[in-house]
């Protein structure tokens, strides 16, 4: 369980803080304007508290990468939106560690907001080092001379061992915002203790720790069972021995699945029972949703969802569990005529009573469609960051509070 300090632990009265959220949000390309402005609003939050504390409050915050399409140096875009959420203004300068922005940092009044410009312009931030080497980065030894304490909101840029992540935890206090407190509590939740059963649902198309995942819950016992639909449903399948049909195994080639084949084929062998994989698939047979048993593989079309029985199967499993993770859809969701295993699995989760987390972008896409985001106990908006943390893996971001816990707690 992750043990940091949070803003209820510091006093930010006249304190200038440096606030790390999460402001990496979908823009159009050409214009620059937000088209989803969920991230911002979510940490609104914890900027309307600090500056209710009477902090004078610094942001820095990215959007995209040098190079890509979503890249803007400018977050101009970004304070005008958060002024209209919070309600009054919000200060931006065009500038990072320079004349510019330290004075308009020492100009700031009681309670008053600036966003700096993209935290990624400057070359410190991306650049591969320890925490301790980016505590002496151009980035975080100009800030902190004029700060008071760090403050990070953004859960979803925890595992990056990035300067503005995890810098300033060695030169400053430190805890979580409000959005960081609830996503570990939140998961720490399912993770630590879960209340039994507890199920856990992977589904989607990206493998990257698909099958530690399923080894991460089930090895010491955290999960009573797994449940799988997407990509890792049908590589299980393959590693089961089932024929899914050269399209099917191009797919699977393509998203870098087959590379954990033999990974899938020790978990079978190791948790047989426990992981439970498709007993019937929806294919795409010329525009028709047509279901087929496993039993009848391989099919010259694409799978695209879980069929009706396993649809059944996995809804008795859900229907008895205490505790439910879901991580990813069960099949190509975007699709009508291939959103039932999602639809009715998900709806099966809400149905339950039991404490039910989900998290990922393409689960928050596919809640959103079905009208479901609000009748989970916890969405959680981060990937990358969501998908190391229900790994078992270390975020930086995490570590970083950690450290900073310990060293306050010494000094007290």
């Amino acid at each position: 369980m992750a043990i940091f300090l949070t803003i209820d632990d510091l006093d930010f009265t006249g304190k200038t803080v440096i606030l790390r959220p999460d402001f990496n949000v979908p823009v159009d390309p050409a214009t620059g304007e937000i088209i989803d402005d969920s991230r911002i609003r979510e940490h609104a939050e914890t900027i309307r508290e600090l500056s209710g504390k009477g902090a004078r409050i610094v942001i820095l915050a990215h959007q995209g990468r040098p190079g890509e399409r979503d890249y803007l140096e400018s977050l101009r875009k970004h304070a005008e939106k958060l002024s209209e959420i919070l309600g009054f203004k919000v200060g931006y300068v065009d500038d990072l560690v320079g004349d510019a922005a330290l004075e308009a940092i020492s100009r700031l009044k009681l309670g008053e907001v600036l966003l700096l410009k993209n935290v990624r312009s400057h070359p410190d931030e991306g650049r591969e080092a320890s925490p301790e080497e980016h505590a002496r980065s151009e980035i975080v030894s100009k800030l902190s001379r004029v700060a008071d304490i760090f403050v990070l909101d953004g859960f979803s840029v925890a595992h990056r061992s990035h300067a503005s992540v995890v810098g300033f935890a060695y030169t400053l206090p430190s805890c979580a915002g409000r959005v960081m407190e609830r996503e570990l509590k939140a998961l720490d939740r399912v993770l630590e203790n879960p209340e039994k059963p507890f199920v856990c649902i992977l589904g989607g198309a990206k493998s990257e720790k698909s099958t530690n995942m399923i080894d991460y819950f089930l090895a010491g016992g955290l999960a009573d069972y797994v449940l799988t639909g997407g990509l890792i449903g049908q590589l299980l399948l393959l590693a089961k021995g089932f024929d899914l049909g050269s399209i099917n195994v191009r797919v699977l080639e393509k998203k870098g699945f087959l590379k954990f084949k033999d990974e899938a084929v020790r978990i079978l062998e190791k948790y047989d029972g426990r992981v439970k994989m498709p007993i019937d698939v929806a294919v795409d047979m010329d525009g028709r949703r047509v279901e087929i048993s496993v039993e009848n593989l391989p099919s010259s079309y694409p799978i695209m969802d879980i069929g009706h029985r396993t649809i059944e199967m996995y809804r008795r499993i859900v229907s008895e569990a205490r505790s439910i993770l879901v991580s990813g859809p069960l099949g190509v969701y975007e699709d009508d005529r291939f959103i039932d295993g999602t639809s009715e699995v998900y709806r099966a989760v809400v149905s339950s009573g039991a404490y039910r987390i989900g998290g990922g972008g393409d689960t928050v896409a596919a809640l959103e469609k079905l009208g479901l985001r609000d009748r989970f106990s916890y969405v959680s908006l981060a990937g990358g960051a969501f998908i190391e943390y229900i790994s078992g893996s270390k975020l930086p971001g995490v570590e970083a509070l950690e450290m900073a816990y310990r060293r306050v707690k010494q000094i007290r």
